[in-house]
């Protein structure tokens, strides 16, 4: 097939994905901790500065205990189910390097989850084990009723921490700010789980040899933004492709050994767990973990303790970092290149990102079925208003509503072929026909593509309204609202709307202290967009909907809208 954006790629990186140097994710985790042995892996950064750090020496030992004890002690087999419902901790990462590495399959699940959708996921992937955190322990009550979970591994934020310095955090989480609830089931203290484990840990590295490459490595659950969330099946090639197309097309830019990586996205979710965990590694970086950003005051600390190179974030993070005193008087000096993805980035975050910092957010594009990325800005190179283009190895292709193919810039469906693609859906083979068609993953957004190959997301599917005949794409009102002086948050849905069939409505946050009217917002958008793309109706809110990694969630604004809060009648 015809890649025309190959000719954009940076010196040195290769036009077709190179043959993978590991057979599975147990060897990459080794080669790369043999390399880098000594180097620090993982730090944890607490709000009040409180840190903690593994070397990737120490990572492997650790990892292999876990992988041991899950094996031997709880007599798991290759291919069982491990749920991790941990926010962003030493011991997530020892989890999940240990599940994996034990040839059992990772589950990973938000911590937020109520105890209905915890039991639902766990249930569905037929999980037999869950490595939990001891802040949210209330919900496992009924784990043994509703699910096959017959052991849960009970872990804290302060795993590793020095010893006095922990039991001092766990008393003020426990005592102090009443944050650690009774947990109403039998557990294993993670400690525990390792001290088990550390004799047995030898037998670790045989428990490759029950892998293969498309052995099935992780059901990552879809973020539930258009409909059920699915569990979507990725193999140990998937996910080792999707980390080498990343590397290979950035690493004119990364300084093996020496990147600093913030990571305040939740690494249970793909973006973070493909970019952040697994693709930094790669590289001998150092990686910051944030257990939770909101409020940004909580990120403070780090910002201020290490000197980093790299960040992630989603356009809601990076608006509302933009926001605070404290970034804005002290901008990190250190920092290459801010990735931004997960949701549409809004130019006018970018500029004001760009006139603080010097250089813009480079922009990505991805999916849970694509093992997250699909492509890419060029960094130093990116285009505004891009999401980029392909990856190594990855063909794409757009599809018009009556299954022809669109022409250069003209909007249609995206789809995409790649050894990141998954298999389908677990235990959903219906669903996974309909996404998986002739080879290729219907991704369900409308993609234009320009002449020369750069990518321009335009929209989901499911959420482009139709006006009196007339197409409206959410992201660009969006993008018009944003710019709009005093709006912190926005999002747009069509409504029913008699003959015109659909309205075009829109959620606005005000920033604090700020009022506006619908008319002022109507107004500003007469200025920028056609007449049927302005808001008929203007919704003003607290908050919006959001999911685990703060994507607004325009389906939860459609289905079961929040509570009316701060309405002002036109």
């Amino acid at each position: 097939m015809n890649r025309p954006w190959t000719k954009l790629y940076a010196d040195g990186c290769p036009q077709d994905l190179p043959s993978l140097p590991w057979a599975h994710l147990p060897g990459f985790f080794r080669a790369i901790a043999a390399a880098y042995k000594d180097l620090p892996a993982f730090s944890i950064c607490l709000p009040n500065g409180a840190a903690a750090t593994l070397s990737y020496a120490e990572l492997d030992a650790r990892s292999d205990a876990f992988a041991a004890y899950l094996r031997e002690e709880l007599g798991l087999s290759p291919g069982d189910r491990v749920g991790v419902q941990l926010p962003n901790s030493l011991a997530t990462i020892v989890s999940v390097f240990g599940i994996l590495k034990a040839g059992c399959v990772l589950v990973n699940c938000n911590p937020l989850y109520t105890a209905v959708e915890l039991e639902h996921q766990l249930k569905d992937a037929g999980a037999k084990a869950l490595v939990a955190s001891n802040l949210f322990a209330d919900k496992l009550a009924g784990l043994p009723q509703q699910t096959d979970v017959r052991h849960v591994v009970l872990a804290r934020v302060t795993e590793f921490f020095p010893a006095l310095k922990g039991a001092i955090i766990d008393f003020v989480l426990k005592r102090v700010r009443h944050q650690v609830p009774a947990c109403p089931i039998p557990t294993v203290a993670f400690a525990k789980a390792l001290a088990l484990g550390k004799p047995l840990a030898a037998k670790a590295p045989a428990y490759a040899q029950d892998l293969q490459a498309d052995s099935l490595a992780a059901l990552q659950y879809t973020g539930g933004t258009t409909g059920v969330s699915k569990g979507a099946m990725l193999s140990h090639r998937n996910l080792l492709s999707n980390v080498e197309q990343g590397y290979q097309f950035c690493k004119h830019r990364l300084v093996e050994a020496q990147e600093v990586v913030l990571s305040p996205l939740p690494l249970y979710h793909v973006f973070a767990f493909t970019v952040n965990l697994l693709t930094f590694y790669r590289t001998g970086a150092h990686n910051i973990l944030i257990p939770n950003p909101r409020p940004m005051r909580n990120m403070k600390a780090a910002f201020e303790k290490y000197p980093f190179t790299w960040m992630t974030g989603i356009n809601t993070l990076y608006a509302a970092l933009l926001g605070e005193k404290w970034f804005q008087n002290a901008p990190p000096q250190d920092l290459k290149v801010a990735i931004a993805g997960g949701a549409a980035l809004h130019h006018v975050t970018s500029e004001r990102w760009r006139t603080l910092i010097g250089d813009p957010v480079t922009e990505g594009y991805g999916l849970t079925e694509s093992s997250p990325v699909v492509c890419f800005n060029p960094l130093g190179q990116g285009r505004d208003g891009c999401i980029g283009l392909p990856l190594p190895g990855i063909d794409v292709k757009m599809v018009k509503e009556d299954g022809s193919d669109a022409a250069p810039g003209e909007p249609g469906e995206l789809c995409v072929r790649g050894p990141q693609v998954m298999s389908g859906y677990w235990r959903r083979p219906d669903e996974s026909a309909q996404v998986l068609v002739d080879g290729w993953l219907r991704t369900g957004d409308v993609v234009l593509q320009e002449p020369d190959g750069f990518l321009r997301l335009v929209d989901r599917l499911k959420d482009v309204i139709v006006v009196s005949g007339f197409k409206v794409f959410p992201n660009e009102v969006e993008d018009c609202l944003a710019s709009l002086e005093g709006v912190a948050e926005c999002a747009v849905i069509g409504v029913p709307s008699g003959e015109a069939g659909e309205a075009v409505k829109a959620f606005v946050v005000t920033k604090p202290g700020v009022s506006l009217t619908i008319e002022q917002v109507r107004e500003h958008c007469k200025k920028s967009l056609t007449n049927y793309k302005v808001p008929k109706l203007v919704e003003f809110r607290t908050e919006l909907p959001k999911s685990n990694i703060g994507k607004i969630l325009r389906k939860d604004l459609r289905e079961a809208p929040l509570p009316l809060q701060a309405h002002k009648p036109a």
